[in-house]
């Protein structure tokens, strides 16, 4: 004898009896979204700065300004009044600056900040001043071609920053510290600071500016047909 089981009770059914059309215990049925969610906006200052195509006017101004800055100071000391210091007369120029830097770290009022930088001042700096000249005067020469012309901008800023660096270990303020932030800046924003230069042709791809990152976002479903019955 047979006996009749029980109905089962459907625990999809909602708490006003209303429930989906599809179980979901069905095969092949993925989980349905509960809430569409909001798009994010992914633009921010940063992306703007660093990343956006309106911004490469913003820095070619930046770039222009420290570009000729840098660009007038290697000319002196090839072709202007600081020659006789660099480009000629044996880096006299450098072995002061480097002598300066020395003294100034053993008497502890100025100078190399570190003592292994006043060594690093005295052992090498110091016997090599006369090609350091040479160098150092080409080096800030073309660190200001480069920006003016937008050509390997970042690299350039970032040439131009390491010799700040190296002049404020040696004991030199001046004008380093506004150089130093601004060649920093332009390190970060090398995707579009050379946008208005030669960048644009040399990083077509790698550096095109409008490129941001964005959210990733939850795909919204539209609302799953419900039964009354």
């Amino acid at each position: 004898m047979k006996t009749q089981s029980a109905p089962q009770t459907d625990h999809s059914a909602g708490r006003f009896g209303v429930h989906s059309a599809a179980s979901p215990l069905d095969p092949g049925e993925k989980p349905e979204e509960t809430a569409a969610v909001p798009p994010v906006r992914s633009l921010r200052l940063s992306d703007w700065l660093y990343r956006s195509r309106k911004a490469s006017v913003l820095w070619l101004i930046v770039r222009v300004w420290l570009g000729y800055q840098w660009l007038n100071a290697g000319y002196q000391k090839i072709w202007g009044s600081e020659r006789s210091a660099f480009w000629f007369g044996n880096g006299a120029g450098v072995k002061g600056f480097a002598t300066a830097g020395v003294a100034g770290s053993a008497s502890g009022k100025g100078g190399a900040s570190y003592g292994w930088w006043a060594g690093f001042l005295h052992n090498f700096v110091i016997p090599n001043a006369s090609w350091i000249g040479k160098f150092v005067s080409l080096a800030e020469l073309l660190i200001g071609v480069a920006l003016l012309l937008g050509l390997l901008t970042g690299f350039a800023a970032l040439a131009g920053l390491s010799l700040n660096v190296i002049y404020m270990f040696s004991g030199s303020a001046g004008v380093n510290p506004m150089y130093a932030i601004l060649g920093l800046l332009l390190v970060l924003a090398w995707r579009n600071a050379g946008w208005i230069g030669l960048d644009r042709f040399v990083f077509r791809g790698a550096s095109r500016p409008d490129r941001y990152t964005s959210f990733p976002r939850l795909k919204a479903h539209p609302p799953t047909a419900v039964s009354t019955s």
